[in-house]
């Protein structure tokens, strides 16, 4: 496993703990969050504070999620990895999702790296 497998492993590890400190271990302190849906930006975050108050903020929104690695691709500045998602709704949502709801989906999320610190990640679903 190479360096930048074990920094991605880390940190789906800790996101299925709900371990925020372990997530950010391996970012760089100008980190940069996107997650697209459909094909559009529907959240940008920019540096390690921005990241880590919305992380904390999203464990309220899970009684219990996993991400699962199906496929792993790399380069030397990125690695691609594809995901199987599941999750347990703690609360209900606007848009009509309600608490004790489960949550199926695939995904794609996508690390940038320097030196051994993600600088930049993409979640797509």
């Amino acid at each position: 496993m190479t360096n930048k497998e074990q920094i991605i492993h880390n940190y789906i590890e800790a996101y299925n703990k709900f371990d925020i400190d372990k997530m950010i271990a391996d970012f760089d302190e100008s980190i940069v969050f996107e997650n697209i849906q459909n094909g559009e930006i529907n959240m940008t975050l920019n540096g390690i504070k921005e990241f880590t108050s919305q992380a904390e903020n999203a464990k309220e929104y899970f009684s219990a999620r996993k991400q699962t690695i199906t496929s792993f691709i790399q380069d030397e500045i990125t690695a691609i990895i594809e995901i199987d998602y599941y999750a347990v709704l703690a609360i209900d949502f606007p848009n009509g999702l309600k608490a004790g709801q489960e949550l199926n989906m695939k995904g794609r999320s996508v690390f940038q790296f320097s030196d051994d610190k993600i600088i930049k990640l993409t979640d797509m679903s």
